[in-house]
């Protein structure tokens, strides 16, 4: 049973430790150790978000965050535990799963509600919350070297920050997603992510979500259009990379990216804290199968997005969410990266170098490898 423990960094940002088990919990760590002792000046107010007029599409603008943490020194590293040449965010000595306010937030930390009914020159505060996701105290290594029971942890992690930030003020969308390797822009190196709690619909959540309400109000509410496509895939089988009791994992039939994986859970559920126990269970051991196969393809760890996406909190769009997550990645070959340029950048038509077909029979056929796993990410030293 994972054990969670709140506390408050220096500045009063929320911090949560999530541990394998209780007992591990209790032995590890002693009040003392959960207390900040840094000098932090006081948090700033939020940016500011502006309504784009030509795409009917919020931005946010914060500019802030040009000063943030850039690919520190590993022994600076500003998520490592707390040691006395490096007191970082985490202020214990030691750790399983930790989860924290971002000191540099895109949206937050103040919460509330954006102006209705915006037009040309609409501005408001960058309302919501960002929080970062550490995986484990490790430095080295990737999501896809952890233990299932770690894994499960970070699962929980998810479920409880999507549970509690959904009912945050203003709320209307919780998107947890990891960037991983130096390709895609990480400015860590330390396996982590990231949970964005927006006070809009995101441009593409808005998209999905209006597909899948055509298709759910057409089927007078008896088929998703996520449930409809995950059996369609089934059924095909040409593009499925895996298979289990409550989760299943395709190529989608029309892939945008070289390397795109579909994760899909059997049930309809919203969200990561709609998830039964056993449910979480299975997903620990597909989710890190994935991952694995990910490491497996080339010599050097393949950089990508892990992308969860979860029904927006509104009330049109809930119904028909389907929670999956959309694994994605740029490269197209062992040296190659697939580049976002004129048609896919400026146009949003995408053109995929790759077959869906082929790439879902290679991801099947290095299940049965050994894979290369705890890669050191490219440009950091072993």
């Amino acid at each position: 049973m994972t054990a969670i423990t709140s506390t408050q960094l220096a500045d009063g940002r929320e911090l949560i430790y999530f541990d394998d088990d209780a007992a591990g919990a209790a032995s590890r760590r002693s009040q003392a150790d959960t207390v900040d002792h840094r000098p932090l000046p006081a948090r700033g107010e939020p940016g500011e978000v502006r309504f784009d007029a030509l795409t009917d599409e919020w931005v946010a603008v914060a500019a802030h965050r040009q000063s943030r943490t850039h690919l520190p020194p590993a022994d600076q590293c500003p998520i490592c535990p707390t040691t006395t040449n490096n007191p970082s965010e985490i202020p214990a000595p030691d750790y399983d799963v930790v989860v924290f306010e971002n000191r540099f937030p895109s949206l937050g930390p103040a919460l509330g509600s954006i102006p209705d009914n915006p037009q040309w020159g609409t501005t408001g505060p960058a309302y919501g919350r960002c929080e970062v996701v550490s995986f484990t105290p490790d430095h080295t290594g990737s999501f896809s070297g952890l233990s299932e029971v770690r894994a499960r942890t970070v699962i929980e992690a998810w479920a409880h920050r999507t549970e509690a930030l959904s009912a945050m003020k203003g709320i209307k969308q919780v998107f947890p997603f990891e960037n991983r390797g130096a390709d895609i822009g990480v400015t860590l190196h330390h396996p982590h992510g990231q949970i964005y709690a927006y006070p809009y619909v995101t441009p593409r959540a808005g998209v999905l979500g209006a597909a899948a309400r055509k298709f759910y109000d057409a089927a007078d509410g008896r088929e998703t259009l996520t449930g409809s496509l995950l059996r369609s895939e089934r059924e095909d089988g040409s593009r499925m990379v895996l298979e289990g009791a409550n989760f299943s994992a395709y190529v989608p039939f029309a892939a945008r990216w070289p390397l795109e994986i579909h994760l899909v859970p059997h049930r309809q559920v919203p969200d990561l804290a709609a998830l039964s126990g056993e449910e979480k269970d299975e997903l620990a051991h597909v989710y890190l199968d994935l991952l694995k196969r990910l490491d497996t393809l080339y010599p050097t760890p393949t950089p990508y997005i892990s992308a969860w996406h979860q029904a927006p909190l509104d009330d049109l769009l809930r119904p028909a969410g389907y929670l999956h997550l959309q694994l994605t990645s740029p490269r197209r070959a062992a040296d190659k990266l697939k580049y976002l340029a004129g048609s896919e950048a400026a146009m949003g038509a995408f053109i995929n170098d790759t077959t869906p077909e082929l790439v879902a029979e290679r991801l099947r056929a290095v299940g049965t490898r050994p894979s290369s796993l705890n890669h050191t990410p490219e440009g950091v030293p072993a």
